[in-house]
């Protein structure tokens, strides 16, 4: 069963490169050397299953394609994506292709190839924290001293010119008072953060745990963390925008949402088979990414999930949207559809998003001019340990 749409409707999208960006999730790995307790990566969670490596030289050959289709920035993620024994490559052909690389890392293996990654043309680097106290952090992680570790490689990629972002999730092991003075420590230039997820559609992504208790919140409880949330926008760097999370606020109060996903047009999820899918909670694949070129875009309106990177960004580009839907309604002499995808609360909101997080944005994704080099990283991963 298809998640459930929005009452809202959007005119028909005019065509797929635009003006805005577009962005890839890609999963290299399904193997993780953490257990921790919200995410189904977990590698207590994993034991006897298969666990699989993304292809990197088909990843490589599906690149042109991805350009293609106007994605502009690709994300790495797990599992841990620093286990894939080619991701310095994968990051580096990325670069090299004209896209910009991030990757989100548990950070155990960072001092060993941070420099590497730097090198290797990696645009900004997200490091997971899951508390305002270290002990607990390390505890649901399953990795002894990982505080250190993750200390030591910020440093060292910071001194490369990365910027370094905490990646944290809203969880009952969050304290968000607390939080500014921990991510200074630590040497983080910003932080964004995850919504907690209960949604099970199917797809093929395990980086939620549905029955998981740290992210199990009713919806007053689940309200008095995101207004916390707002608050620490007031004292410390997050990419999260007010009026996103604003929106995520009425999704746990039911209420009419005002950003309809731009994933499976603008945003999409790429996994370890790469199979290309409309967003990580969605129940089935659009099809293998070498078809993407002929896939139509999805446009049906959703909200059902609360995703943050999707989410997030939907907020961001709601107004883009509407102006590249807009202009092609004008090309098509409708300048009635033209004004209705303009003259809504939803455009104003997210221009006034895009406006309040432009400084923010602007720091963390100016361009790198690296040309991208694959460095050798001393120690291959354990991937028995892993």
């Amino acid at each position: 069963m298809s998640p459930p749409a929005a009452a809202m409707r959007l005119p028909a999208h005019p065509g797929r490169a635009g003006f805005i960006p577009g962005i890839v999730d890609l999963s290299v790995t399904d193997y993780c050397n953490a257990d921790c307790g919200f995410c189904g990566f977990a590698k207590s969670k994993m034991k006897g299953k298969p666990r699989n490596f993304v292809d990197a030289d088909a990843f490589l050959r599906a690149l042109p394609i991805l350009r293609a289709r106007g994605i502009r920035f690709v994300n790495f993620q797990g599992g841990e994506p620093l286990l894939h024994p080619r991701i310095l490559e994968m990051v580096a052909a990325t670069r090299a292709a004209g896209c910009k690389p991030s990757l989100i890392t548990n950070g155990w293996r960072l001092p060993e190839m941070a420099d590497a990654l730097a090198k290797a043309g990696l645009q900004n680097l997200l490091v997971s924290i899951d508390s305002h106290d270290l002990d607990a952090h390390e505890a649901n992680r399953g990795l002894r001293d990982v505080r250190d570790r993750i200390g030591r490689g910020i440093a060292a990629i910071k001194a490369e010119g990365v910027p370094v972002i905490a990646s944290v999730t809203v969880s009952k092991l969050v304290r968000f008072a607390s939080l500014p003075d921990t991510l200074e420590g630590l040497g983080f230039d910003a932080a964004t953060f995850s919504y907690p997820r209960r949604e099970a559609f199917g797809s093929s992504s395990l980086v939620y745990d549905e029955q998981s208790d740290l992210v199990d919140f009713g919806s007053d409880e689940l309200t008095r963390a995101l207004d916390a949330l707002l608050a620490l926008k007031k004292r410390f760097p997050v990419l999260n925008p007010a009026a996103s999370i604003r929106d995520i606020r009425r999704h746990v109060r039911g209420e009419a949402e005002l950003f309809p996903c731009v994933g499976g047009f603008k945003y999409f999820y790429l996994d370890w088979r790469l199979d290309i899918w409309r967003c990580e909670a969605w129940h089935e694949p659009m099809g293998s990414v070498f078809d993407l070129g002929d896939l139509p875009d999805m446009r049906e309106p959703c909200t059902a999930c609360t995703m943050s990177c999707y989410r997030d960004t939907s907020t961001m580009m709601h107004a883009g949207v509407a102006a590249s839907d807009a202009l092609g309604a004008l090309a098509h002499a409708a300048p009635l559809a033209a004004a209705r995808s303009l003259l809504t609360r939803g455009v104003a909101e997210s221009l006034v998003a895009t406006a309040g997080e432009a400084r923010l944005i602007a720091k963390l994704g100016r361009d790198r001019k690296v040309k991208p080099v694959v460095a050798e990283v001393d120690a291959e991963p354990d991937l028995e340990a892993a």
